[in-house]
């Protein structure tokens, strides 16, 4: 379990550096800040959406105390505070943690749920995390979306393990609904408006490094997965015990037909999320101005 302290420090000292800019106040309904920001983990290669916020002000990972550096090259480590665009020159204003560290980096659950417990002190409520995923159901086709529906924790361990943090939330958190139903409504509805196709599916999140092996795509196919990546479900869990209503979105990179495996490398998974991602920031951008 995450130290209290250490999280607060680390908002603290993100409050700071974001500087007035960043409105993160309680005002009363209809005064400025009355809206908490909401909070977005951009994944692998998902980092158009940062370049559309207005007003940005970034802080690099490394200005904050105690927060850790994201090993992978893909990812940028800087929050961004913005505010999304939208049609009266207004925006809501998004809270963005682009890119984030994994287990497979030798990381604990702790470290790698570090970036979604600083989000939740700095106020954030609504979660939108986003990530690379490898397609396991053949029906999905590669640089397509999926919304999660429900996730499968195969990493071995969880976030929740050690003593619990009553300010956080209870000893045993209810997993009976991961995700949260009315984002999903709210996405698919801001997908057909913008003639995007949104697939729908169980996101299952392993250790990594390595990729999966024919035999493992068949299992995890077998257990009812969709898709399959080496993030976001740790950062789920510790969200619902915070309390934080969650949005999944997977950018389907490659696809694993246990029958015909095709090799997949960094790089290719790098450019199908940056095509992706594209789509993914747009749909973000018209979400998030109704939430």
């Amino acid at each position: 379990m995450q130290n209290l302290e250490e999280v607060q420090r680390a908002a603290d000292a993100l409050r700071s550096l974001l500087g007035k800019q960043a409105d993160f106040s309680t005002a009363e309904e209809g005064g400025p800040g009355h809206h908490a920001p909401v909070g977005i983990v951009l994944g692998t290669g998902l980092s158009s959406l940062a370049d559309m916020l207005r007003n940005r002000v970034s802080v690099p990972y490394g200005e904050i105390p105690g927060f850790p550096a994201s090993g992978v090259e893909s990812h940028a480590g800087v929050f961004v505070w913005g505010r999304a665009p939208c049609g009266d020159g207004g925006g809501r204003s998004v809270l963005v943690q682009q890119g984030r560290c994994h287990l497979y980096e030798g990381r604990s659950p702790a470290d790698v749920c570090m970036g979604v417990r600083v989000l939740a002190a700095m106020g954030v409520k609504t979660l939108v995390l986003t990530n690379a995923a490898g397609a396991l159901n053949p029906l999905f086709d590669v640089e397509s979306i999926m919304c999660m529906t429900d996730i499968i924790n195969h990493t071995g361990v969880s976030p929740l393990t050690g003593d619990n943090c009553p300010a956080w939330g209870p000893r045993f958190t209810d997993m009976s609904a991961p995700l949260d139903a009315r984002l999903r409504r709210l996405a698919l509805e801001t997908a057909t408006e913008l003639g995007l196709r949104l697939e729908r599916g169980v996101y299952i999140g392993v250790h990594g490094p390595e990729l999966e092996t024919p035999a493992e795509t068949r299992m995890y196919r077998q257990w009812g997965a969709d898709a399959v990546g080496m993030s976001s479900v740790l950062e789920i869990i510790a969200a619902r015990h915070l309390g934080m209503a969650v949005l999944g979105l997977s950018c389907l990179t490659n696809k694993n037909l246990p029958d015909c495996m095709a090799p997949a490398t960094l790089e290719q998974i790098c450019a199908a999320a940056q095509k992706t991602g594209e789509n993914l920031a747009r749909l973000l951008c018209a979400l998030v101005t109704k939430l």
